[in-house]
């Protein structure tokens, strides 16, 4: 898995290109929690709940599933006084959506683990892309903390981090040149 560093730094891009300017400031902590909330999963190994269950990490938290239940309910709880199928009440939805299911396709391009329950409770069956750039973050803080943890966070840098400050700077740019007319 990518790190919750990563997986925030996704949500604050997807947001920065395409979020309406007028979002309310709750806005902003909700996206990174729907992009990290996911990996709350590794919580089952203390509830002995072995890796590959379809409630283990990677599992259906992981899920384009889990990923809908997640945006409705952000969006029916801390964006109730939106009109309900209006054009912010979808974009709610599938910007939630998707900053949540970003985490298990993230997820997808590591090199390690078990691979993503993507289609989890249909189908417990594991992805993985056929290209794996991203280094698999170590679980520990401490193992984060050591020489690995630097190995994972230059991969993260290179095929996460960059990517998403590019596309949130184009948009920047775009946004001012598009304001101008």
């Amino acid at each position: 898995m990518p790190s919750i560093i990563s997986h925030a730094a996704v949500a604050a891009a997807a947001g920065i290109a395409f979020a309406p300017h007028d979002v309310p400031a709750r806005f902003w902590p909700l996206a990174v929690a729907c992009s990290v909330i996911p990996d709350a999963d590794v919580a089952a190994f203390a509830f002995g709940i072995p890796y590959h269950h379809y409630l283990g990490h990677r599992g259906f938290f992981h899920s384009l599933l889990f990923a809908l239940i997640l945006s409705l309910f952000v969006t029916a709880v801390f964006f109730h006084s939106e009109k309900l199928f209006s054009a912010r009440w979808f974009f709610y939805i599938i910007f939630f959506f998707l900053l949540t299911a970003s985490h298990g396709i993230l997820d997808a391009f590591t090199n390690g683990g078990l691979g993503i329950a993507l289609f989890s409770p249909f189908s417990n069956e594991r992805y993985f892309f056929p290209w794996t750039p991203i280094a698999v973050s170590p679980i520990s803080i401490g193992a984060f903390l050591s020489q690995r943890g630097w190995f994972v966070l230059k991969s993260e840098f290179l095929w996460v981090w960059l990517p998403a400050s590019l596309i949130a700077a184009v948009s920047i740019i775009i946004r001012k040149i598009f304001a101008r007319f």
